[in-house]
């Protein structure tokens, strides 16, 4: 009986990393001039370097986020924590400047949000230390699959964002499940 039982559960585990393999995953092809770099983290699915405007001191950077189907938070809760992490120079709301957009591409529903401020995310989640980069911009997006939301988040020096601009809208309109 107990062999059985042993035969049951080494299919039933077979079967369900087999129908995992299968499930389609999410797959985008990175413009020209993009410095893939690699990452320390299983959570980061890509990770890339966008070269510096010359004015600019810092490249700017972009990595997509996977946690796994239930994992990450949600839409709303990554907007208001991206949102969160841009201050305004002259103190109002930054929830009042974000602009926010939600549209479908390649059958996939993508919620976005851009906002320009001095960028005070924490430079390591639990590390208690902050960033302080005035003159920033952070661009992010949360696109829904049926494997679970990946996130997609671009930061870096105002110029140097929007140097890119056109090649991070051409990239997340490559997004597309394979």
């Amino acid at each position: 009986m107990l062999k059985i039982i042993v035969v049951a559960i080494a299919l039933l585990i077979a079967t369900t990393v087999t129908a995992s393999a299968q499930e389609p995953t999410l797959k985008f092809k990175a413009p020209a001039g993009w410095v893939e770099e690699k990452s320390g983290s299983t959570m980061r699915v890509a990770q890339y370097k966008l070269p510096k405007e010359a004015s600019d001191t810092e490249d700017a950077s972009l990595v997509v986020y996977y946690f796994g189907q239930s994992g990450g938070g949600g839409i709303a809760a990554n907007l208001d924590r991206w949102i969160g992490q841009m201050k305004q120079p002259d103190g109002s709301d930054s929830k009042d400047k974000a602009k926010q957009e939600s549209l479908t591409i390649n059958g996939l529903k993508v919620t976005t949000v851009e906002l320009a401020g001095t960028y005070t995310a924490e430079t390591a989640p639990g590390s208690g230390e902050f960033y302080n980069k005035p003159n920033y911009h952070l661009r992010a997006a949360v696109i829904e699959t049926p494997k679970g939301f990946y996130y997609l988040k671009e930061v870096g020096p105002e110029k140097t964002v929007a140097k890119w601009n056109g090649s991070v809208t051409e990239f997340l309109k490559s997004v597309e499940l394979k």
